[in-house]
This record gives structure tokens, C-alpha cells and sequence, in this order.
């Protein structure tokens, strides 16, 4: 029996187990109770606790967690703060159509937001949209996917307990929400290389939104998105040829774990501090000898 086919049966198996939709918005009021603010949010949803089928997506995440060398990455546990952080993007960027579903298998309510998507056109979504819908089906994201925005559904999936990595999903449904032909737009992007077009905006924008917004997930922003974009060019480059595509990434993330931890030393709000901190010691009277100068005849 053939690898694909075991991953087929296996998956056939596990997702009579899944459960899809919990019905549970998320609150603007972020830490507070549901009865002390209104649910403005009811786009996003949880799935509900499946030991068994996270616990393997967790195993087949591997990879990932190598990779971005973060335990985090598809862990398909998410903690309120990451909750929190994407909630309170999709909230900022006005996105209140984008769905976000936080370790959850829902594919008739996928189908139903597909043919709903009156954004990108029909063309597109019963095209790559199906297409991209059936592989979601048939091999879901809570056991083998990734953190992912779909275009075709306007949906975005959330595995990893990291809010920069939320927020980067996040930042996908912002560039191509933003787009006049959003399906021409992702279609376009489905091609190895030309996706470094849409990867770069999507990092540039969550990137600035984290020193905007969260001084706390900025280290964090730099240590994860910068890998996270090298391990895409270089499983994009060697797509080309035989080398599998995880060493391509795992090769290309190297570069990105270099800069985005010297950036991330760059832009820590700590190290920032410090130096402001070291300037001022070493001219505590800077500011009074101006003044005096100034006042003196």
C-alpha cells in the first residue's frame, strides 16, 4: 500500500473523531467575562479538545518545530493570548467577514463560505478554490497542515500557540482583502517563487503592526517570521528540483535565523531602553548646560 494511500485510510479514521464548529465567539472585551462586553467577534471559533487527533498533529508538526526551532509551531494547543493577539488584529484591520478558526476541522461550513465568497470570482472558487477545499478535506490541517489563510473561503487556520505567527496569517487576509482581483491575485501566488510576492507583503505588514501594536511579540515577530520566510523562498527553490522540499527549507531558514535574531536584538524593547538609558547616564547634564548657556549673557 502506497504512503498516500495509509495517510488517506488514517486520516478517513481520525475524522469521524473530529469535532468541527464549538459555536463559541471570541469577545472584544479581551480578559474580561462575556457578560461585561457584546460579542462583536463571532468569526472566530475553537474546536473542540481531541487529545488523540492533536496529539498526532503535534508529531506530524515536527518538521516545523524543527525548522522555526520553536516547540510552539503546530503544537494545536493555542493559549488565550494568541486568541487574544489575532482577535484583536482581525478587530483592528477591519476584517470582521475573515473567519478565524483556531484548531478546527469544519469542511461543510468551508464549502458553504467558498460559494458565499462573492470577493473573489466564481471562476477562481470553483476552480483552485475547489481544489484547495478538497485537499483541506481530505488532508486537514488539524493533522497535516500548517498555519494558513485560505482566499478562496476568506478563512484563516490557526495551529501554533504564536501570536506573531497569528498575526502573520492575519496579515495574509489584509493583503488580499486589500486586493482589487483577490482570486487573480492568489492564483497568481499558488506558483513557486512568484508566492514570495504575497509572503513578503504578509511579513512586512505583521512585522509593523508588532512594533505598532505589541512591543511584547516583537522578539518573537523577528525570531520566527524571518525563518519562517526563508524556509519558504528555499522550499520554492528547490521545487525545481529533487531535493525535498522540507531540506530546502530547513536549509533556507538558516540565513533567517541569523537576521531575525540580530534584528530582534535590534529592536527588543529592552535593548532599546537600555541604550536610551546609557545615553542619558553618560550626559546626565546635557539638557541643564543647554539651558544654561542659553540663559547666561
Amino acid at each position: 500500500m502506497r504512503p498516500s494511500t495509509q495517510y488517506l485510510l488514517l486520516t478517513a479514521c481520525l475524522i469521524s473523531t473530529m469535532g468541527c464548529a464549538s459555536g463559541l465567539g471570541s469577545w472584544s472585551g479581551l480578559g474580561k467575562s462575556p457578560s461585561a462586553e457584546v460579542c462583536v467577534r463571532p468569526q472566530i471559533e475553537r474546536g473542540q479538545p481531541r487529545p488523540l487527533v492533536d496529539g498526532i498533529g503535534w508529531v506530524f508538526g515536527i518538521p516545523s518545530k524543527i525548522i522555526l526551532w520553536d516547540t510552539r509551531v503546530d503544537n494545536h494547543s493555542i493559549s488565550d493570548d494568541t486568541e487574544q493577539a489575532i482577535a484583536q488584529y482581525v478587530n483592528d484591520q477591519e476584517l470582521s467577514h475573515t473567519k478565524v478558526r483556531i484548531n478546527q476541522y469544519a469542511p461543510l461550513d468551508e464549502w458553504k463560505r467558498l460559494t458565499a465568497n462573492h470577493s473573489v470570482g466564481w471562476g477562481w472558487r470553483y476552480s483552485l478554490g475547489t481544489l484547495t477545499w478538497l485537499e483541506e478535506t481530505i488532508l486537514p490541517g488539524r493533522l497535516f497542515g500548517t498555519d494558513h489563510y485560505n482566499p478562496y473561503t476568506d478563512t484563516i487556520s490557526i495551529y501554533s500557540d504564536a501570536p506573531a505567527i497569528a498575526i502573520k496569517e492575519g496579515s495574509r487576509a489584509r493583503d488580499v482583502n486589500s486586493r482589487q482581483y483577490p482570486g487573480t491575485y492568489m492564483a497568481v501566488n499558488s506558483l513557486p517563487l512568484i508566492s514570495m510576492w504575497h509572503d513578503t507583503v504578509a511579513t512586512q505588514y505583521a512585522l509593523e503592526y508588532l512594533r505598532d501594536e505589541h512591543d511584547e511579540y516583537v522578539e518573537e515577530g523577528y525570531q520566527l517570521l524571518y525563518p519562517a520566510y526563508g524556509a519558504h523562498l528555499g522550499g520554492d527553490l528547490v521545487s525545481f528540483t529533487t531535493v525535498p522540499t522540507t531540506l530546502g527549507a530547513a536549509v533556507g531558514s538558516i540565513p533567517g535565523h541569523i537576521l531575525g535574531r540580530r534584528e530582534a536584538q535590534r529592536h527588543h524593547p529592552k535593548e532599546t531602553a537600555r541604550a536610551q538609558s546609557t545615553v542619558l547616564d553618560a550626559h546626565p547634564m546635557a539638557s541643564d548646560d543647554t539651558d544654561e548657556s542659553i540663559s547666561q549673557p
